[in-house]
């Protein structure tokens, strides 16, 4: 059994590799006991904090007492003695402060809890506890959600707040999880970055003080991503403990880890409490966002391999959930806003005979766009600029064999508009301020289910017009400007959480509505590059970097939450238009592999021997499609240890293990180098595999602990393919 609980009120959550466990002491408190290895069916409370009399304690009637502060508590409560990080301050309807959660009741559920109007993981497979505890002073629940996922190590928590008080009360934080690790050293591993470099590796000491990875720009964002993994300080790719910690959500958040006073490392997150107060009415509840923890002794591959496997499988949904995605085209960096049909078309032409799937139709097909300054919101086909209708350029594309896809900004507004014309109201901005433009656009205000269902409407009109299978949703600014004219004062500190929900409804209704459109994700490239965003679109496009050599690190960083298949991936022209940079059209193709591949570029101004090329790859991608898509992925040679290696190298390994495909890159051009050995992970140590066919055979615990020597290029930036099968 997943959960297992016994008379005692021990909670235990077992999955496959790990064990969680929870108690409930003599006082009623619900106590964290123990996250790690699996372990059998016992008590571990003696794991966790003692009572200890040198802080602020409660005390019971039979006269013993603890200290919040000295104690690991499921759910942390500022305000009543717990001095470190709190996951819940609230305000009650007499101007009271803090709560003091006791046990209530548990249910254990077949099937995994869903959250109201928020993404979630999902599955019969899973099992659901929930444990409810209720303010000692007021009627005021808290449920404490538990999903358990044996065969991926993935438990997921989340908290319902319900005021059954005949007042209302206010919630100035209500994080999703605490968790307390106790004893050793441990490192964060968290993913920052900027537009154009996103989700860049950074490993830090969780000391004394507040370590804080965090957002406030209404978006998971480009510079902190709403994941990062608490290890031991000498944890690998293959050794030692590892926690991942994914906040299913896409708009501000919070994620803080500390060592406290008694050496224990406490770690929260949910959604940031800046800017942050909501009201919960009577007999109303507020839901916060799932986190998605993964456990593993065995490093970070292992720990990886598992988010990958449960995101594919129990977070993405759909058709193309599992389904081959097409190779696809996307005109932006090939025209920006200068086309029109007959450029569409010929570049349509050209693409299809190289085996191009799916043409895209970026900015610039609506209103009277032709340059970033106008048009959003209006959502209606600009027909001189194409020629004629939607429907006819969508049958020109289909007529050359490709599908068709086409691009949206939803969430923003242009002054230059007719429905800023109409509804300046519908934009997110302070009375008797000036608002503050960004990419010469304002923010729609998402709270709003009138201004929701206007731009479903529009949507919906262009969607049915013509044969449409893939939409790009695009994100290009953050919130600014908060302020809401549907809600009353007290309410403006719901907005951020409220712009988040709508956002997600809209796009509930959209993809429900449309079940055969592949709908991708995009934010000024990976600004919002979530679990929350998978959700509801498979994939994402990683970043607005389509540069190889920079790709390397966007795509290692990403790699350690995010599997392939959720990472838009592109082959684009040289030099770059980021970053100038010249790589071989080889290895931009090799790197494009390990993500969906697709073509950024105008097709028609690629030589014959560049199309000849373009054309080998998409057979090459397509060949390895399954083993690139839905093996168990390695980082080998990581970007950020130049000195360890020239190269940057990952792998994919079919479950079975029969094959391997490794990629390597060479980052870094040296005289006299000599040649190097490459390990490889994840075969049967067992058997015998040969590499790209040859006729040498190799055991596999020699690839795996002596390597293969890689073969050198006289090239800057080359890349290779190593395909390993059984001999």
């Amino acid at each position: 059994m997943a959960i297992i609980v016994n008379k005692e009120k021990i909670f235990t959550l077992n999955t496959q590799n790990t064990t969680y466990q929870m108690y409930v002491n003599e006082d009623g408190v619900l106590f964290h006991s123990y996250y790690g290895a699996r372990v059998g069916e016992c008590d571990l409370s003696y794991a966790s904090h003692k009572p200890n009399w040198n802080a602020a304690f409660s005390s019971n009637p039979r006269g013993k007492g603890y200290s919040h502060n000295h104690t690991s508590e499921e759910l942390s409560v500022f305000g009543v003695g717990d001095f470190r990080l709190s996951a819940l301050a609230l305000v009650n309807h007499d101007g009271t402060t803090g709560a003091e959660p006791v046990y209530h009741s548990y249910k254990i559920l077949k099937g995994k809890y869903q959250i109201k109007g928020m993404p979630a993981f999902y599955g019969d497979e899973g099992e659901t506890l929930v444990i409810t505890l209720k303010d000692k002073a007021y009627d005021i629940y808290f449920h404490m959600y538990y999903g358990v996922f044996e065969e991926n190590d993935l438990i997921t928590r989340a908290l319902v707040i319900e005021n059954k008080t005949n007042s209302e009360i206010k919630l100035n934080k209500a994080l999703s999880v605490t968790l307390d690790l106790q004893g050793g050293t441990y490192d964060m591993l968290h993913f920052y970055g900027a537009h154009m470099r996103e989700r860049l590796l950074e490993r830090t000491r969780i000391t004394h003080l507040t370590s804080t990875v965090s957002s406030v720009r209404g978006a998971s964002s480009h510079t902190q991503n709403p994941f990062v993994i608490v290890c031991d300080k000498s944890a690998t790719e293959e050794f030692g403990s590892a926690y991942g910690i994914g906040l299913v959500y896409s708009g501000n958040f919070v994620i803080c880890a500390e060592k406290d006073q008694h050496e224990t490392t406490r770690v929260v997150a949910g959604i940031n409490p800046e800017g942050f107060e909501y009201t919960v009415a009577p007999n109303e509840t507020f839901e916060t966002p799932e986190v998605a923890m993964v456990y593993s002794n065995e490093g970070f591959a292992k720990l990886s391999n598992n988010y990958h496997k449960a995101i594919r499988n129990n977070l993405c949904r759909g058709k193309y959930k599992n389904a081959r995605r097409p190779v696809l085209i996307n005109n932006w960096e090939g025209t920006y806003f200068d086309f029109n049909a007959d450029k569409l078309v010929a570049m349509a032409k050209d693409a299809g005979k190289l085996g191009v799937e799916l043409f895209v139709m970026d900015d610039g097909w609506f209103g009277h766009r032709d340059d970033d300054r106008s048009s959003l919101g209006d959502w209606f086909v600009n027909e001189e600029k194409l020629q004629g209708s939607l429907d006819n350029l969508v049958k020109r594309i289909n007529a050359e064999g490709l599908q068709f896809g086409i691009w949206f900004e939803p969430e923003c507004i242009s002054e230059d508009s007719e429905l800023f014309k109409a509804h300046p109201d519908y934009r997110l901005a302070i009375p008797n301020r000036d608002p503050q433009l960004s990419r010469h656009q304002f923010v729609l205000d998402m709270t709003r289910k009138e201004v929701r269902d206007n731009i479903y409407d529009q949507m919906v009109e262009v969607l049915n017009s013509a044969n449409i299978t893939y939409v790009k949703w695009d994100f290009n600014r953050h919130l600014t400007d908060i302020y809401s004219a549907a809600l009353p004062k007290e309410r403006q500190g719901e907005i951020y959480h409220r712009y988040m929900l709508g956002v997600y409804e809209l796009l509930e209704r959209l993809t429900s509505n449309f079940p055969n459109i592949l709908f991708e994700s995009c934010s000024g490239g990976g600004g919002r590059f979530d679990l929350g965003m998978l959700y509801y679109m498979p994939q994402a496009w990683t970043s607005d970097n389509t540069d190889a050599i920079d790709r390397l690190k966007i795509q290692y960083g990403t790699s350690f939450a995010y599997p392939v298949r959720a990472m838009g991936a592109h082959v684009s022209v040289c030099p770059n238009h980021g970053n100038a940079r010249v790589t071989p059209l080889n290895t931009r193709g090799n790197v494009a592999y390990f993500g969906t591949y697709g073509l950024e570029l105008d097709i028609t101004k690629m030589t014959d021997e560049e199309k000849a090329e373009i054309k080998r790859q998409i057979a090459e991608f397509k060949e390895y499609y399954d083993l690139i898509q839905y093996g168990d992925y390695y980082r080998l040679l990581s970007p950020y240890t130049p000195d360890e290696s020239r190269y940057c190298a990952w792998e994919v390994v079919s479950e079975d293990k029969s094959e391997a495909l490794v990629c390597t890159v060479a980052y870094d051009s040296k005289c006299t180098v000599q040649p190097e050995l490459l390990k490889v992970k994840g075969l049967d140590q067992n058997k015998m595999y040969r590499i790209n066919g040859s006729e040498e055979t190799y055991l596999g615990s020699a690839l795996m602990n002596i390597g293969f020597w890689l073969e050198y290029d006289h090239l800057s930036y080359a890349s290779r393919l190593y395909h390993i099968t059984l001999a």
